[in-house]
Order: C-alpha cells, then structure tokens, then sequence
C-alpha cells in the first residue's frame, strides 16, 4: 500500500474516458484543491492538508501521470497539456459537489492551476502558484549559463524516445537528483516519503516526460493565446517563490502582475519544497489568501 496522509480518506475517481486519479479527502467546509509537483506526490502537502482540514474540505489528488493516477500514454501531445490537467482538477471538485473552489499549485502543479484559473474563471475561487513561472515565461527567462539548473526542462522537451530512454536507465539518480539539489532541509523529506516518491517516478517514466514534453509545445501554444487576448486570473492571486529572479535576472513579480491583477507576492528563503521545509508559512500564506 501506497504512503498515505494520516486521517485523511482516499478514493479513486473517475475524472475523464479512462482516467481516474488517486485522491485524498479529508475536512469539511470552503473547499480547497491541493497539487503537488516534480518528483513528488500528493504528499507533499501532508503538513499543510492536516492543517487547512481543520476548517476546509481539502482536496489531495495524485495529478495524472503522477503517483497512483492513471498514466494514459500520450498519443496526440494534448494528454498531459495543462488544459486537459486542469479540466481533470475541475471534474473531480464536482465530484465531490463543489462547483466552485480554491486551488494551490506547487511547481507543476502551479502551472496546472494557473491554467485552470484561465480556463475556468468562474470556478477557481482563489489561486495559490508556489515555486514556478508561468509557462511562456519560464522558457523567455531561462538563458545563459545560471540556467543550467533547468537542464530537465530541455532534456524532456526533446522528441519522443531519447529522454524516456536516458531517465529510465538511471530513475533513482535523475529524480534523487532533483530532491537532493532543490532543499534546503534534508530532512523534510524523510526516507519513508523520499523511497514514496522515487518508486513514484521511477513507475512513471513517460507520463512525466510527456508532461514537460507538453509545457515545450501546446502549452505555450494556450498561453501564448491567452496573452494575446489579454487574459488574466480575475480571482485573488499568491505566489511564492524563491529567489530566482535574482539568479537569472528577471523580475517575478512584474511577470505574475501581467497575469494576476489581484496579486499578492511573496520571496521565501526555504527551498523549493517549500510546503514539506516550511508548512507553518505556507499554510499562513494560504489563509491569508482564503480570506481575501
């Protein structure tokens, strides 16, 4: 049996034609949709979920091609576009009766929500993005030699075949990788939870590539769209984030204001798993969001 998050009820649900993803539920109240990033699981938001449960419906799934959702192999390049993610998160809330919802994103996840912001404006109550730039931007700031760091965003945008190949011959190494380099606190990702996220991914080789593939093509395709029409998150927005504009010389906040006129920004000194290194801060940053 899979990790769980103590007290909360898990289930599996029928989001889209053969696909259901692995879901945790727990708490009543204002609903609020929990999703995770890369490497990770639902997990991540074991600290912060227990907390918000206290007083919200929290919401926890596995995003698909993640953990234990289903991992439908990607045949036109739109399976794992953040539209298709997005329209998942949207029928599992009305799953559980809630047309309308706050939604948290940590990396992928952010940019999963952030879409679903865009595509559903009427049913994302507020947005949270933690750690991540906007897609069309991210690929715009990325240069010269700082952004080495994100060697895995070019390595998965490449065709398919290479990059399921490269990383399925070492999974452990690539995505320990990411979890050893991305903290600053070791030990907020204890072994049970580390060896949960590793077998993870090392069972999700090609969906995992298929949804970076995905944020190299047609999800700039939508956000570029987007752009063009001047579309922008009309609910309450926070973001935080780590220092990186310093590092690559732009300025974040700029960037999110263009998307979320209601935009409240925060720099965090943790790092990148900031929800497991820092909760207390991250579930205050998220009342204060909720109460807006």
């Amino acid at each position: 049996m899979s990790a769980r998050i103590p007290g909360f009820d898990y289930q599996r649900v029928r989001v889209a034609d053969a696909v259901s993803l692995h879901v945790a539920v727990a708490g009543s109240g204002s609903p609020i949709v929990l999703l995770h990033g890369f490497p990770q699981t639902h997990l991540m938001w074991r600290h912060v979920a227990a907390d918000l449960a206290a007083d919200h419906t929290v919401i926890c799934p596995d995003l698909r091609g993640y953990g234990d959702s289903d991992k439908p192999a990607d045949t036109d390049g739109q399976t794992y576009s953040k539209r298709t993610m997005a329209a998942d998160i949207v029928a599992l809330a009305k799953t559980f009766g809630h047309n309308r919802f706050a939604l948290a994103g940590h990396d992928r996840g952010a940019l999963v929500a952030m879409r679903a912001g865009l595509d559903h404006p009427d049913t994302i109550t507020h947005l949270a993005a933690l750690d991540v730039v906007p897609t069309i931007d991210m690929w715009e700031v990325l240069h010269g030699l700082p952004a080495a760091v994100a060697f895995h965003l070019y390595l998965m945008a490449q065709p398919p075949g290479l990059p399921e190949q490269l990383i399925a011959g070492s999974p452990d190494t690539f995505f320990g990788h990411f979890l050893d380099i991305w903290t600053c606190d070791p030990e907020a990702i204890p072994a049970d939870i580390r060896t949960a996220y590793l077998t993870a991914s090392r069972n999700a080789v090609p969906s995992i590539v298929a949804d970076y593939r995905a944020s190299a093509n047609i999800d700039v395709d939508h956000d570029s769209a987007d752009r063009a029409a001047g579309s922008t998150l009309r609910m309450p927005v926070a973001v935080l984030q780590q220092d990186w504009g310093t590092l690559l010389q732009f300025d974040a906040k700029a960037i999110w204001q263009a998307w979320a006129p209601n935009l409240h920004h925060h720099t965090v000194t943790t790092g990148h798993f900031m929800a497991e290194e820092s909760p207390t801060e991250i579930v205050g940053a998220l009342r204060d969001l909720l109460a807006r």
